[in-house]
């Protein structure tokens, strides 16, 4: 795993509309899209690449998308499994190094 395939996968993301969802979990994934969101951004930036703490962090949001899109339509689906890869790939990473 690399930077580019990070990069890639990001690119898509970041060009992609804030799907519809149902509003009591808007919030939450809204919170979570940010937070994954900002461990890229910090990990393409950071030749050094995430601290532990982010990686906890990662982990934790990970395991929260997982809970929250059980239930989600199709359309908003992919939405979250791409930003849910984005998140495990940089724990991936991480651990690979």
């Amino acid at each position: 795993m690399d930077r580019d395939a990070v990069l890639s996968l990001w690119t898509t993301h970041k060009e992609e509309r804030w799907p519809r969802v149902e509003s009591q979990v808007e919030g939450p994934l809204m919170t979570l899209d940010t937070v994954i969101s900002g461990c890229v951004v910090y990990f393409l930036d950071s030749p050094e690449g995430l601290d532990t703490q982010r990686i906890r962090i990662l982990e934790d949001c990970v395991a929260d998308l997982d809970n929250l899109t059980g239930e989600l339509d199709e359309d908003c689906g992919f939405y979250f499994q791409r930003l849910r890869q984005l998140g495990a790939l940089l724990i991936t990473t991480h651990h690979a190094i």
